[in-house]
């Protein structure tokens, strides 16, 4: 069964961009919200194997995001997406749960292996 990924990030260019990678390496992208706020409610109805969130996102950052995901789902697979020089917020992710990120800007190759490596999934 093909892996189901959420893909949380305000930037729809973004969204389109890892959708397209997922998509391309056979993966089902079953959700996508633009901010943290839709995030944990949309997790809870559609249950992905694995959500990328970005950092920072207006109403709700991907942190917050994260631990709403994390303390009703401790099993969750969420990898957060961030820009250079946020290296305190992805630590603060890492402490919440998050299982590994990706710097933007991001290569297809980089991002299917931190899925796989997650996921444990090819």
């Amino acid at each position: 069964m093909a892996l189901r990924v959420m893909i949380v990030d305000d930037a729809l260019f973004m969204r389109n961009m890892l959708k397209e990678i997922f998509v391309r390496a056979g993966y089902n992208v079953v959700a996508e919200a633009e901010n943290g706020e839709a995030a944990p409610a949309l997790y809870l109805e559609k249950r992905p194997d694995l959500v990328t969130m970005d950092i920072v996102m207006p109403k709700k950052s991907g942190v917050e995001a994260l631990q709403e995901i994390m303390a009703s789902d401790p099993d969750a697979c969420v990898v957060m997406v961030s820009a250079l020089g946020q290296d305190s917020l992805v630590l603060e992710a890492i402490e919440a749960g998050a299982k590994d990120f990706i710097v933007k800007p991001f290569k297809e190759a980089n991002v299917i292996d931190i899925v796989r490596r997650v996921t444990g999934r090819s």
